[in-house]
C-alpha cells in the first residue's frame, strides 16, 4: 500500500451492514462504484455545481475508507459497505445517469484534504432533509449552487475554509498494507518503521506502551518490548511478533487516536509517512539495500548453478537485473527485474531456507553465512554467539578489531567491535550487524 493516497483501480463493496455475514462482497472498478453511489444518492437534475460538490465528497469518503483500511483493520474482507448507516448507498446493477457518468469520469481522481494533511478527509454527509449531520447537506448544496457558489466554495461552506482539492491523483492497485510476512526481532525495513511510528503515536494515549522508539526501521529489543506491551493491553497473544492480526490492530488503534476516520481529525502529514527504505529497488539504483539483495543472490548462486553470481557492489547493474529476473522466473513471480515487496519476501524466504538446510559439507561454514536477521544492541541468542565467534577470529587476524567475549549477548564490546569493522570497510558506522557488515566480518575472519 502506498504511503500517500492513490485512486484504487478496484474497490470491494459489502452489500449490507458490516456485521451481516450473509451479504455478498462485490469487487468493482472504483470509477464505476462512484458512478453508482452518485446515481443512487443525488438527483441528476440538480445544478451541476451541486452535483460536482457531492461527487467530490463521495469520492473522498470512499478514499478515506480505503486509505485508512477502516474495515480490513477491523477484521473484515471488504473496503466499504452499501449501508447508508455506515457508508454510502450502492445498488448493484442500477442504472447510471449519463450526466453523472460524465462528471465522475472528470472528477474520479480528485479528492478533498484538510490543509496540511495528506489523508482524504472523512467527508461526512447526509441528505439534510430527513437526516442532518455535522458535514455536508446534500439538499443544502442545491440551494448554495443556485446562489452561484462554486463546487469548492460549497465544500468550504460545510467542511471549513482550510480544505484543498487534490487533483489528478495517481491510480494504482488497492494493495493491503500488511507486508505479508511476520515482523519480529531482527526484521528491518519500511514496514518496521511504520509500526514504530504508529506505536509512538499510540503511546501518547497509552503511556504504558513505553518510551518512544527511534524510527530506524530495525526491529530491536525495544520495538519487541513495545509490541508485546501493545498486545497485552489490547488482548492479543503477547509474543512480541507483528503478524496480520497485530498489524491491523495497531493500525486500527492508530487511526482511532488520530481520528483519521472522523470529520474532525488530527490529520496525517507528509512527514509522518516519509520513507527511508525504498519501496522498490530497480535497475540504476545505488544503495546499501541493493548490496543486501546482491548478497542474498550471491549466496543463492553458490548453491544453485542456474543463478548467476553477482558482484556485491551496491549498484543495480545489468548483472543484478539479470539475476533478479531469473530468480523471479524460478519462483513464479512477475518477471520485471524489480525488487518489490513480493520479490523481497521471496528472496528472504529462499535465503532462510538455504541457510536452514545447508549440505553437510558446508556445516563448518555455517557461521560465515548471515543468519537472516539484523542484530542490534541488547539481543541475545545463538546468532549473536556466531557473530562473536566471527569477530574473535577476525580480531586474531586484524589488530584494529578489539577482542570480544562469547557471551551470546550483543553487548557494548560487541557493538564497538562491529563499529571498528564498519569504519574500516567504509560502511555506515552504526554498530548494527546486517548482511553486508556480517559478510565483511566473515571475510576478515578468513584472514
Amino acid at each position: 500500500m502506498p504511503a500517500t493516497p492513490v485512486i484504487p483501480d478496484y474497490i470491494t463493496v459489502h452489500l449490507g451492514r458490516p456485521d451481516d455475514a450473509s451479504a455478498p462482497n462485490v469487487r468493482v472498478p472504483f470509477i464505476d462504484y462512484i458512478k453508482n453511489v452518485a446515481s443512487s444518492e443525488i438527483y441528476p437534475t440538480w445544478p451541476e455545481n451541486a452535483l460536482r460538490a457531492n461527487i467530490l465528497a463521495q469520492i473522498t469518503f470512499a478514499l478515506n475508507r480505503v486509505y485508512t483500511e477502516w474495515y480490513p483493520s477491523r477484521g473484515y474482507d471488504f473496503d466499504i459497505t452499501s449501508s447508508t448507516q455506515y457508508d454510502q448507498k450502492y445498488i448493484q446493477d442500477r442504472e447510471i445517469f449519463s450526466n453523472i457518468s460524465r462528471l465522475v469520469d472528470e472528477l474520479f481522481n480528485n479528492y478533498v484534504v484538510r490543509q496540511g494533511s495528506i489523508q482524504p478527509l472523512f467527508t461526512q454527509y447526509c441528505d439534510g432533509a430527513r437526516v442532518t449531520c455535522g458535514g455536508l447537506s446534500q439538499w443544502g448544496t442545491v440551494e448554495l449552487a443556485e446562489q452561484g457558489l462554486t463546487p469548492y466554495e460549497i465544500l468550504q461552506y460545510y467542511y471549513g475554509d482550510n480544505i484543498n482539492i487534490v487533483r489528478d491523483a495517481p491510480t494504482g492497485p488497492n494493495l493491503p498494507s500488511y507486508p505479508g510476512t511476520l515482523l519480529r526481532l531482527g526484521s528491518a525495513g519500511e514496514d518496521v518503521r511504520t509500526i514504530q511510528r504508529q506505536l509512538n503515536r499510540i503511546a501518547r494515549n497509552y503511556p504504558a506502551l513505553g518510551p518512544a522508539l527511534s524510527l530506524d526501521g530495525i526491529y530491536g529489543v525495544r520495538t519487541e518490548s513495545m509490541v508485546r506491551n501493545f498486545q497485552e493491553i489490547f488482548d492479543l497473544v503477547p509474543d512480541g511478533i507483528v503478524g496480520k492480526a497485530a498489524w491491523y490492530q495497531i493500525k486500527a488503534i492508530y487511526n482511532a487516536v488520530k481520528g483519521l476516520g472522523e470529520l474532525v481529525s488530527e490529520g496525517l502529514t507528509i512527514d509522518e509517512v516519509d520513507r527511508v527504505f525504498a519501496q522498490d529497488l530497480r535497475p540504476g539504483d545505488v544503495s546499501e539495500h541493493v548490496r543486501t539483495i546482491q548478497y542474498y543472490l550471491a549466496v543463492m548462486a553458490f548453491f544453485n548453478d542456474e543463478l548467476p553470481y553477482v558482484r556485491i557492489n551496491g549498484v543495480f547493474d545489468e548483472a543484478t537485473e539479470r539475476a533478479v529476473r531469473l530468480f523471479q522466473q524460478h519462483q513464479g513471480l512477475t518477471v520485471d527485474g524489480i525488487v518489490g515487496r513480493g520479490t523481497w519476501n521471496a528472496l528472504t524466504s529462499v535465503y532462510q531456507q538455504i541457510r536452514a538446510s545447508l549440505p553437510a559439507q558446508y556445516a563448518s561454514a555455517y557461521d560465515e553465512i548471515y543468519p537472516g536477521i539484523v542484530l542490534t544492541a541488547g539481543q541475545s541468542g545463538e546468532e549473536v554467539t556466531a557473530l562473536q565467534r566471527l569477530l574473535r577470529r577476525a580480531a586474531a587476524n586484524w589488530s584494529f578489531i578489539p577482542e570480544v567475549q562469547l557471551t551470546g549477548v550483543y553487548d557494548a564490546d560487541t557493538a564497538t567491535a562491529v563499529r571498528a569493522v564498519q569504519e574500516a570497510a567504509d560502511l555506515p558506522v552504526d554498530g548494527v550487524t546486517g548482511p553486508i557488515t556480517w559478510a565483511v566480518i566473515a571475510d576478515l575472519a578468513q584472514g
